[in-house]
């Protein structure tokens, strides 16, 4: 997922609840749906940021060398500088990307 062009906001702003309850009409059901979104999101995002952290790694493991390898803190500085996996979520909730489907029991009708 490209995590770059996200409009998604960088701090804490306040949010109407009333937009959130429209979505799947119960405001706990929405928030449900936000933090299954934001866990993939944020797998998503380690897995990234992992994979490419492991192209700078050192095979030696010598507590008496430490390597500061400036190309893995440039990609970590910007992993730190993007939105929160939350708020992504939140935005894709309000711009109707997140698609919420409710399982239903056959047997209670």
């Amino acid at each position: 997922m490209n995590f770059k062009n996200t409009n998604s906001e960088r701090s804490t702003i306040t949010r109407n609840t009333i937009d959130f309850e429209e979505k799947t009409g119960n405001v706990y059901e929405t928030i449900v749906a936000m933090a299954k979104r934001s866990n993939q999101i944020s797998v998503e995002l380690k897995e990234e940021l992992t994979s490419k952290l492991q192209e700078f790694a050192s095979t030696t493991d010598n507590l008496e060398e430490v390597f500061e390898n400036r190309e893995q803190i440039e990609i970590s500085k910007y992993y730190e500088k993007l939105p929160k996996p939350v708020a992504i979520a939140m935005s894709e909730m309000l711009e109707d990307k997140v698609y919420v489907r409710k399982y239903e029991d056959d047997d209670k009708k």
